[in-house]
């Protein structure tokens, strides 16, 4: 981005996370409050996540050292997980459509996450809480080469967290292609895509781990896909992509213990909504 602050930076912008009583079993709290008035637990509703402004994801698939038991000679084996091709494809073609986005700045209040082209007409998806935090100060998309442009609001919608920015032709970014509607699987593999803590470019991958789940973002309810791959700040507004390479998802927050980062629980906006809400904007907005 704009400005790169290091590891640990951005924070935010804002969240708030569950507490565990002393039997280990966690509540979630309300906004602002400290714990939910209603005493409901994580079983009924996620009623407070951490709503993080996210950028792309870290990590890929991971191998493992299986060590024998003795420790013996000849008994310690290595075994590296074959990554599945189709998850390399995937990164290969999703990386270069997503965008890293500096909300506000200078003086004002300031938010970083991620977005995603959606046609060919440069309109971007980002979520909206990001423009929200930058205080409606001016927003800057970084391409994946280093370009930087500064970018029109083509419109908000803070009910769903969606916001579509635009930029102009010159920047040349190919759209990711969409899921199709109701196509999403639980248990299918997925990478999340963005600028997690201004490291733009990171791609992380898990799989889904939850369909229609109801949380609540901001003062909103919403149903979600859950996902255990890695989100942290800076990855908001990016993709969340199946082993396709089609969009199942913006990523938008997280759940969090004592605000201590991602936890493998993640929630993305469903693509289902994502299209109704852009498409909306669109035909207001141009």
């Amino acid at each position: 981005m704009a400005v790169q602050t290091g590891l640990g930076e951005p924070r935010g912008p804002w969240f708030i996370s569950p507490e565990l009583d002393p039997d280990g079993r966690g509540f979630w709290d309300a906004p602002g409050t400290g714990r939910d008035p209603g005493g409901r637990r994580p079983g009924r509703l996620l009623a407070a996540l951490a709503v993080v402004a996210l950028s792309a994801v870290s990590g890929a698939v991971a191998g493992g050292v299986v060590a024998g038991r003795d420790g013996g000679p000849g008994e310690a084996a290595a075994s590296a997980a074959p990554v599945p091709a189709e998850l390399v494809t995937a990164a290969e073609r999703t990386v270069p459509g997503v965008v890293s986005v500096l909300a506000g700045g200078a003086s004002g209040s300031s938010a970083t996450g991620s977005g995603f082209a959606i046609d060919d007409q440069q309109h971007l998806i980002t979520n909206d809480h990001i423009l929200a935090k930058g205080g409606g100060g001016p927003v800057t998309v970084e391409l994946p080469d280093g370009r930087r442009y500064a970018a029109e609001v083509v419109g908000r919608e803070p009910r769903s967290d969606l916001a579509v920015l635009k930029v102009p032709a010159s920047a040349g970014l190919a759209p990711l292609p969409l899921a199709k509607p109701g196509a999403t699987r639980v248990g299918e593999p997925v990478l999340a895509v963005g600028s997690p803590l201004g490291l733009s470019g990171t791609v992380t991958a898990g799989i889904v781990s939850a369909l229609d789940r109801q949380v609540r973002l901001g003062n909103n309810r919403h149903s979600a896909v859950q996902t255990d791959a890695s989100i942290n700040p800076g990855n908001s507004g990016g993709p969340l992509v199946n082993a396709r390479g089609e969009v199942v998802g913006v990523n938008t927050a997280i759940a969090t213990i004592d605000g201590n980062g991602s936890i493998g629980i993640g929630f993305a906006i469903p693509i289902e909504q994502v299209q109704q809400t852009a498409d909306t904007i669109i035909g207001k907005g141009g």
